[in-house]
């Protein structure tokens, strides 16, 4: 009895019980570590992006990260992880395009919706993809990889980090742009389509600029041209695909913080305020361009519409494309 008047009078006077104790967890948050997954193994682009955004973060909050590799299934298996986790906002992951909107699609095995089962805080930064080709090759720029492959189509040998991911897929967008057929030669991972694109075993790569970088500004590998809608920041003297003359190509792959559904939209709101605080910063600007990268700042609702959008968009591109992975 004593306890439901006191409910009637805290609802009479304006107030109710749940919020207020709901306000004060949320306040106190965080009181232990925050587990960030990365879904890929060390020393790739989706690692050092998601450690220097953790560290910088870290300096300026004193919270606590622990990043977490969780390779395997193109990175499908991290983000199941973070699925499967409580919505505490202490468990994260650093997803990308490839294993949140195209991975679904492709994936047999794959059962998650990003819309529906994790929730978007922050998008940190994308990468162009590029079109490469050997220092020693024919091809100087894109023209003349599509007359080659006008003059004799599936005669042009392309490889990629392995099928069905965002860059095999841009090779085909630009491919069907172009109205030309190129034969794919799938990888295992960049590092060893590298190297027989440097050695001219295929005649062209198709790569994110982070993996090719090093050897183009080496001069081992000669960049044509990049997917994305702009010039890369690291690349700025190579052309984009629409403006070497082949419109409606704009893929780059992008990446961004997540947490599971139902985390509180307060702990939401605190983790991405924090994130986009950093990556306003000068430093962290050029620490990211360093690694071929573009920040690009967005309030969770506006990552959060991307995501949704672009999870509808790629499945008739992944359809067209016929890659069907287990």
């Amino acid at each position: 009895m004593l306890k439901a008047m006191l409910a009637t009078a805290l609802v009479a006077c304006g107030f109710t019980t749940t919020p207020v104790l709901a306000q004060t967890a949320s306040s106190q948050w965080p009181t232990k570590p925050i587990r960030l997954v990365i879904p890929f193994p060390p020393g790739g682009g989706t690692d050092i992006l998601a450690r220097l955004v953790a560290n910088q973060v870290s300096q300026e909050t004193k919270w606590t990260f622990v990043p977490d590799n969780k390779p395997g299934a193109g990175g499908t298996l991290g983000i199941a992880e973070i699925v499967r986790a409580a919505p505490t906002g202490y468990e994260l992951v650093m997803g990308q395009k490839d294993n949140l909107v195209v991975a679904p699609w492709l994936y047999k095995s794959v059962s998650y919706v990003p819309g529906r089962d994790l929730v978007a805080i922050s998008h940190v930064a994308y990468t162009p993809i590029a079109i490469v080709t050997s220092a020693n090759s024919r091809f100087k720029t894109l023209a003349d990889v599509v007359a080659a492959a006008k003059a004799h189509p599936e005669s042009i040998k392309y490889g990629s980090p392995g099928n069905g991911t965002t860059i095999h897929l841009a090779a085909e967008i630009f491919s069907q742009a172009a109205g030309i057929k190129l034969l794919h030669v799938p990888y295992k991972g960049s590092n060893a389509a590298m190297m027989d694109a440097m050695a001219g075993n295929v005649d062209l790569m198709v790569a994110s600029v982070p993996s090719a970088l090093a050897q183009v500004k080496a001069g081992k590998l000669r960049a044509l041209a990049v997917t994305s809608a702009t010039r890369s920041t690291s690349l700025p003297n190579v052309p984009t695909v629409a403006e070497s003359g082949y419109r409606n190509v704009d893929v780059s792959t992008w990446y961004g913080i997540f947490a599971p559904a139902k985390t509180p939209a307060d702990v939401v709101e605190r983790i991405g305020t924090e994130v986009n605080k950093v990556l306003a910063r000068p430093d962290v600007i050029r620490a990211i361009h360093e690694q071929g990268a573009e920040p690009k700042l967005m309030s969770a609702a506006q990552f959060a519409e991307l995501v949704t959008s672009e999870y509808k968009a790629w499945k008739p591109i992944v359809e067209r494309s016929g890659a069907k992975l287990d």
